[in-house]
Formats: structure tokens, sequence, C-alpha cells
């Protein structure tokens, strides 16, 4: 007989199952208190299994292995307590040695031990081994696939894991929850690939059909699946059908609409597992997810409400918990508060280097990140892929084009980190908003890894900027090949051919969208005025004050062009006359989002608003105008940055 139960030194995440070990529930007999000198033993016939599975258990492997020779017939019980210590000793050479006195004994065909091995070899990054294993082992029970799966998905093997699922399947053995488990991670092991999200609704299809809908661990995956490739409304369906949640299924969902540009509906969520659930007590996961969708609303009074429940609850002391408070502060235009979280942490990690590098480079203090980030260094902590990433993103939002390269030229110099995608796209980045197109094009042609959208997204938008027609048809063409259903890629095209009034391309372009049945993602802000968040698109109707709102914009709109001001309307894209594309930059999500700040929030107060698309020219001019008229700052963060606007100049000196 076999019975399931969970080792405590295993890896866990905030949607992973307990791993599980297969094991013998007949009772053992007590330990003896043995001893051996392994050099000259005096006893040839004791039983040494009692005593090397005593000094197993007291972490003296090196010990057992002594006594190991001097065995004649170890048992599986002391080869599963060498096997499970060599993964604590993290130590592969005596776990290959195990492994061979266990082929010695004639144990290389128990499913059992060949599960342990598997494991073992999984901790200890020798896929190789654990393949090998799994290859040899003639008799495979679900365990011994189950814990290939787990291993493979640990080493981000993803395609192989589906490909062995499938071999599992036609031989007919029946999955189990944490086969559904595993495979459902293996399809974002990887690149999260559309021909894996396919594999992932076939394997959800499968869930259904065995009637594992009601394992709660199963169905959390599988909303963390959906969550990774980005579908939202995927994600959401199988939570609400959900019989039953914890904590783990709460978060999960959170994390997923803050992750993916849904933040206000991660806020609500959160407020609905208060109200209404009792036994799901939020963690420090559920509450880094909520600080992250407060800092994409920038919503301050909420974010300090939520920093007041985390010192209540205890959770200030945890790491990523404060790391994610510095970035919240930071992100709602509170640099100083962030800092200040930050300068009172007892104890720190890269991450919450990297927190604050980033919070001083969004906010355009390119000179600042780097500073703090030779301090980290000089702190004698190394610096991670995260790092650079942050600031060499620092130094594009700065300008800061040499300091950028002396940056991503130390990287395999000084601290032997090999540049990424992400890497080689922050320098896209920031040769391209500098107008060195040239030069990122040529970054892009030496890279030894295949750039990827990102890198090519990087090169795109900087063509926006410039207007830079040649390239931007180089590398849209590569990004339709390699994300055929971004319809972000074909709007910015789209973008570049307008500016250059190439109506003709403006038009062939839209018609690629709608034969792919895509759709321009539309322009959303958010603003909180006394507490309460209010969302705003450019086709806003369900607002009670709109047409105070459109009245107030107009009026301040005629106001400006009595001060020079002149409607920027290259964004519209459509071929109209200038004064129906004028109406139309007027109705921006962000203007409205202004007018609703000054008609509702307390006088002097400072208005903060969130974007979900980069600002454009005209809101970006008509702020500055605003700020200057109305006597207010205003923040408005977009996709990019942020931009601090006061007396009619933006902090981002119209760099962005």
């Amino acid at each position: 007989m076999w019975a399931l139960h969970s080792p405590h030194n295993l890896q866990s995440s905030s949607t992973s199952t307990p791993f599980y070990f297969p094991t013998r529930t007949s009772s053992r007999p007590p330990i003896c208190s043995l001893t051996l000198n392994p050099s000259n033993p005096k006893n040839t016939g004791t039983n040494y299994n009692q005593l090397i599975q005593s000094l197993c258990k007291q972490g003296s492997l090196k010990q057992a292995l002594q006594v190991l020779p001097h065995e004649p017939n170890p048992t599986q019980h002391t080869y599963e307590l060498l096997i499970l210590s060599c993964s604590l000793q993290n130590s592969l050479s005596d776990g290959l040695d195990v492994h061979r006195h266990l082929l010695d004994a004639g144990f290389d065909q128990d499913p059992f031990l060949a599960t342990k091995l598997i494991n073992m070899y999984s901790e200890l990054d020798s896929i190789d081994d654990a393949r090998e294993v799994f290859d040899k082992t003639r008799k495979r029970t679900i365990y011994v696939w189950n814990a290939l799966f787990r291993a493979l998905t640990l080493a981000g093997y993803g395609q192989e894991v589906l490909g062995l699922y499938r071999r599992m399947n036609q031989i007919g053995i029946p999955s189990d929850r944490f086969t559904y488990t595993y495979v459902l991670k293996a399809c974002v092991a990887s690149e999260c690939l559309i021909s894996l999200l396919h594999m992932g609704k076939e394997i959800h299809a499968h869930i259904l059909r065995h009637g594992y809908e009601s394992h709660v661990h199963v169905m959390t995956t599988l909303v963390d699946m959906y969550a990774r490739f980005g579908c939202v409304s995927y994600a959401s369906c199988v939570f609400d059908s959900m019989p039953v949640r914890n904590v783990v299924s709460w978060s999960a969902m959170i994390a997923c609409y803050a992750k993916n540009g849904s933040p206000f509906e991660a806020f609500e969520l959160f407020r609905e597992m208060i109200l209404e659930t009792h036994d799901s007590v939020p963690n420090s996961v559920t509450m880094v997810s909520v600080l992250q969708a407060c800092s994409a609303l920038a919503s301050l009074e909420q974010g300090k409400l939520i920093h007041g429940y985390i010192l209540r609850r205890g959770l200030d002391s945890i790491l990523p918990v404060i790391s994610a408070l510095v970035t919240m502060y930071a992100r709602c235009g509170k640099l100083e508060l962030g800092q200040l979280v930050f300068d009172r942490m007892a104890k720190r990690d890269v991450v919450s280097w990297n927190s604050l590098i980033s919070s001083y480079g969004i906010h355009g203090f390119g000179k600042k990140s780097i500073q703090i980030f030779q301090e980290m260094i000089q702190q004698g902590l190394s610096p991670s892929h995260i790092s650079f990433v942050s600031v060499l993103g620092a130094c594009s939002h700065a300008g800061l084009v040499e300091e950028g390269k002396m940056l991503f030229e130390s990287m395999v110099k000084e601290h032997r980190i090999y540049p990424s995608v992400e890497h080689y796209a922050c320098m896209v980045d920031l040769l391209g908003r500098a107008n060195q197109l040239d030069e990122a094009a040529k970054i892009i042609e030496d890279m030894r890894i295949e750039p990827g959208p990102k890198v090519w997204g990087s090169l795109l938008g900087s063509c926006r900027i410039h207007c830079n027609v040649e390239l931007a048809e180089r590398a849209s063409r590569r990004l339709f090949e390699l994300e055929p259903m971004n319809a972000g890629n074909y709007v910015l095209l789209t973008d570049i051919y307008a500016e250059a009034n190439m109506w003709g391309e403006v038009k062939r372009v839209k018609k690629l969208l709608e034969a792919r049945g895509l759709q321009k993602l539309p322009g959303r802000s958010w603003i909180e005025v006394k507490r309460k968040i209010y969302s705003f698109t450019s086709v806003e109707e369900l607002n009670p004050q709109i047409e105070q709102l459109h009245a107030l914009l107009l009026k301040l709109s005629n106001e400006m062009k009595e001060q020079g001001y002149v409607p920027q309307t290259k964004a519209v894209l459509y071929d109209l006359d200038a004064e129906e594309k004028e109406r139309i930059v007027l109705g921006h999500s962000e203007k409205l989002a202004v007018a609703f700040g000054l008609i509702n929030a307390s006088k002097g107060e400072t208005i903060r608003i969130t974007k979900n698309l980069r600002l454009c020219e005209d809101c970006h001019s008509v702020t500055k105008f605003i700020s200057k008229f109305a006597n207010r700052e205003i923040l408005v963060r977009d996709v990019n940055r942020f931009h601090h606007f006061k007396d009619g100049i933006c902090s981002c000196g119209d760099y962005w």
C-alpha cells in the first residue's frame, strides 16, 4: 500500500500545489543507538539500516555514506532517506554515489525510488540525470510521471512536458490532480506561445471531463495559467465558477487583474475578498498584488490605507511587501515617502534596491538612479538582471545616452551578467529616444540572440517619436510575424503613417487590423478624488458630469488659444478636417480626468492621474497650460513614465 504525504522541504509559490511522495504506511522500527567504526566493523552480521537512517535524520550524510558499504541489504527506506539527505545537503556527487549503490543493490526498477531520484536530481539542477532515471524505469507509475513533469517544468522545459503528457494519455495512464497542476504550469514554464495557450485550453477540457473542477489547487493553477497568457476573461470565468476558494485562489485572481492592465478590478476584488470571506485572510502575496494595483491607479489614499492594513497585520517585515510599498508610493507621485520607507528598512535585498532605482527612473531622475545603483554595489550587493533593466530604463527616460552605454558594457566586464532581450530593448529605447536610430538598428543587427518582440517594439516606439517610416516598416514586419495578434503594433504603424500624411497606408493597416479581428486598445485614465477612484474613456457617457467636463475643457481650450496654444491633432488616425480632429483630441480620457479633478478635488490639492497608454502630445501641452492657469500641480503617469506638471512646466522636459 502507498499513501500520499507532503514533505517540508519543497519550494512553493502563490499557486503551487503541495508536492507529494508515495511512501509505505507500515510502521517503522525504532531507531537503535548503534555506533560503528566503518574502517573496522566488529560485527559483519549487524543490520546497519537503522544507523544509516538515524545518521540521515541527524544531517550526518557523510557518516551515513561511510556506513552504507557495510550494510549488505539496504532497505528501500534507507535509500529514501539517503536520497532526501543528498537534496538537503545540495550534494550532486553524493547523490550520484547513492544512485550507484542503489543500482548495485537491485533497486533500479523500483518506481518509488525512481520518483525520489528524479526529485533529487531536479533539486540538484541535474535534469539530464532525472531524464535518464525516467527513461530507464520500465514500470512507470503516475508518481514517476509526475516527478518528471515537475522536474522539467521547474527547469523551464514546458514543451517537453506537454509532449510527454500526450504520450502518457496515449498509453492510457490516468492523470491525477498533481498531473494537471504540473502540465498547466508547463504551459507557461517557457515563453508563452500561442500554441501553448491552445494546449492549456485542451488541458482545461480534460480537467472538466474528468471531474477535477472542484479541486481548488487545480483550478487556481488554471487561473494562473490564463493570467500569464493575459487571458483575463478566461481566468475570471474559471475563478467565478470555483465552488471553493482559498487565499491562494483570491491572490491569483487579484494578481491576474493587477498584472494585465485591470488594476481597478484587482482592487475591487480585494475589497470583495475582505468583505465576503472569513477564512481567507490576505497574506503577503495578496498584499504585493494589491499594492501593484494601487501603483497602477496612482491611488495614494488607497495605498495609505493598505499600508495601515499591512502594519496591523504585521506584514511590514516581509521584504517583497516593503519593496512593493516603496514602488507604490513612488508611482503615486510621493517619491519622498517611498524613499522614507526604504530608509527605515532594517534589512534590504537587491529587490528593495531595484524598487528604489526604478522609482527615481520613472520620475526622470536618471542620475539619481545611477547613484543609487552604485551605492547598492558599494554596500556589497551584486546587481541582478532586473537591476540593469531598472538603471538602463532610468537612463532612457533621462536621455543619459553615454552613461547608459557605459552601464551596458559593464554588465559582462564587471558583473558577468550577459545581456538578455530586456537589456537590449532598453538600449534600443535609449538610443531611439535620443534620435540615434541608426545606432539602435545596428545594436539589433549585432545581437547574438533573437531580438524578439520587446526589442523590435522598442525600435518601433522610437520611430513613432521621430516619424522614421523606413525603420518603422522594417520593425513592424518582424512584429507582425512575432505578435500577429498584438493590436498595439498596428496602431503604432498607423500613427507613423498618419503623421507622414500617408493616408493610403493608414487605410491599408486598418484593413489588416479588421481582417484579423483586432481592435485598438481604448485610452483609459483613472483619478482618485476623496478616496474614490474614477475611470474615464474618450467616449465617456456614463459620468453624470460629462457635459460639465466638456464645457470646462472647451472654455480652457479657447483661453489657451489666446495664449498661443495650437492643438496637436496628429494622434487622430482619420483624414478629417482640422476642427473635427480638434474635437476628438479635446475628448481624450486624460483631459476628462483633469477636468474632473479641477471640479471635484479640494482647492490646492494635487491632481493625480494614471493613463494606460502613452500621453499624447496634445494632452501633454494642454496639461502644462492648465497647471499654470489653474495654479495646480498635476501628476500624470502614463505607460512610460511620470509627468509632474507645475507652473506650465513638465518634469520630463518634453522628453518622453
